[in-house]
């Protein structure tokens, strides 16, 4: 596939699942055998896990919006840089609502093969975002 074609899937994907609020649409761009790697020492995340996740996602954050702001591809191979924003109004990785606005980047990188993410690594900074959500984790530099 053409890093044009890879990059417009890209695009088509955070049109359906996030701006249109759908995340059963996943299933329209990842395999069945897809893998989502959040963490070395986790095993991968599955294309149903991955849809929880995502719904636990706006479940917490229901005004979520992601905005992508840079892509790179080569082969079969796209990454991305995002930025995702919302309001802290469900739970939350155990944390109670706080009401806080958050703003966290995303680092993603996923492999396609014929027209689906088949693997993924990466995803929000969520050092950042509990830190935004309260944690007494460190004071960054002003």
């Amino acid at each position: 596939m053409l890093e044009s074609e890879n990059k417009a899937l890209l695009k088509r994907y955070f049109e359906e699942v996030w701006e249109k609020q759908n995340p059963e649409a996943v299933k329209l761009f990842l395999d069945p055998n897809y893998k989502r790697y959040i963490s070395p020492t986790s095993k991968p995340l599955t294309l149903d896990d991955q849809i929880q996740r995502l719904v636990g996602f706006r479940s917490a954050f229901p005004d979520i919006q992601i905005r992508v702001d840079e892509v790179i591809a080569e082969g079969s191979f796209i990454s991305f840089r995002s930025t995702m924003r919302g309001t802290h109004q469900g739970e939350f990785l155990g944390i109670t609502p706080t009401g806080r606005k958050l703003t966290v980047i995303l680092l993603d990188m996923v492999r396609i093969e014929n027209g689906k993410f088949v693997e993924q690594w990466g995803g929000p900074d969520l050092f950042d975002l509990i830190r935004q959500l309260g944690a007494k984790i460190y004071k960054p530099a002003e």
